[in-house]
């Protein structure tokens, strides 16, 4: 790999060099280096692009790392990525794309990962995505999860600036006693557009979902929030999106909440607005302009 792969390698997964373990690093369209181990088996689909991720039962304290990198323009790349979890499992996945595109035609990547959990076991799913350069930066994740009883996935999301269109789209269904936790940051500038839908079923009882979207949408770029939240047994759900909007951007939040059982309880919150004037006051107070006290703001905001 050279310079700019070993960046987007690090920007995505905090990695210096190839990881250790299991791991698959995918590279303008062909996986360049791929790993097992005895408890995390990678293997690569016959019949599409894409990987099978097999984590036996019991194993603990692992991870996985599977990032795309794109590095050309002009490249349409499809991936199917499926994820068999172990019972009683817990593992660390780390996903996620980087574009550097370096001339003026487009480039996309749409990744969509499939996870089915067995009973009683943990997932923590990290996924960021980032572009850079020229031209069109596209990333369009879909994100389907399938819990049985006792399971427990969380997902991070992230998208900090440069993609310059993106639709994310998650379907879960939870079965009895499992629990799924969604935190999601996304920074939009100058004509991006962001659209993220969550679609959850809370099928099982005493199944709970708490999904906290925050965004930062600046110049003229859009984002829209999506949810559906389904309760269909004694249950819980939570959905909170919060935005911040500067210059002339805009920002939608279009929640909806599907109670079928009397014994569900489903909240959704939303709230939308500018940074307050005395926050930008303040810190210029202290020797910052305008424009830093914002990136302060906005920084501490998404962190």
């Amino acid at each position: 790999m050279d310079n700019i792969d070993s960046k987007l390698l690090q920007d995505l997964t905090n990695l210096h060099s190839v990881p250790q373990g299991s791991f698959s690093i995918r590279k303008n369209g062909e996986c360049i280096s791929k790993n097992s181990t005895k408890e995390i088996e990678i293997s690569s689909k016959k019949e599409q692009n894409g990987i099978d991720i097999e984590v036996k039962s019991v194993t603990k304290n692992k991870s996985v790392h599977i990032p795309v990198i794109i590095t050309v323009g002009g490249l349409n790349d499809l991936v199917y990525n499926d994820f068999y979890i172990g019972e009683d499992s817990d593992i660390l996945i780390v996903a996620g794309c980087g574009i550097h595109n370096p001339d003026g035609n487009e480039s996309r990547h749409d990744g969509i990962h499939t996870f089915h959990l067995a009973k009683n076991c943990r997932v923590k799913y990290i996924e960021k995505h980032l572009g850079e350069g020229k031209g069109g930066k596209i990333l369009n994740p879909t994100t389907k999860i399938v819990m049985e009883s006792g399971s427990y996935f969380e997902m991070e999301t992230i998208q900090l600036g440069g993609v310059t269109y993106s639709k994310r789209y998650t379907d879960a269904v939870l079965k009895e006693n499992s629990s799924l936790v969604v935190k999601e940051k996304i920074l939009t500038t100058n004509n991006d557009f962001a659209e993220t839908t969550f679609n959850v079923s809370l099928d099982g009882k005493s199944s709970n979902v708490q999904v906290a979207s925050r965004g930062v949408a600046k110049q003229n770029s859009n984002q829209i929030f999506n949810s559906n939240v389904i309760g269909k047994s004694l249950c819980f759900g939570h959905i909170e999106c919060d935005g911040i909007i500067l210059d002339n951007a805009k920002m939608i939040s279009i929640p909806k909440i599907d109670v079928q059982c009397k014994d569900a309880t489903l909240i959704h919150e939303a709230a939308i607005g500018k940074i307050a004037g005395e926050q930008i006051v303040k810190l210029m107070s202290l020797g910052l302009t305008k424009e830093e006290s914002e990136d302060l703001i906005i920084k501490g905001y998404l962190n």
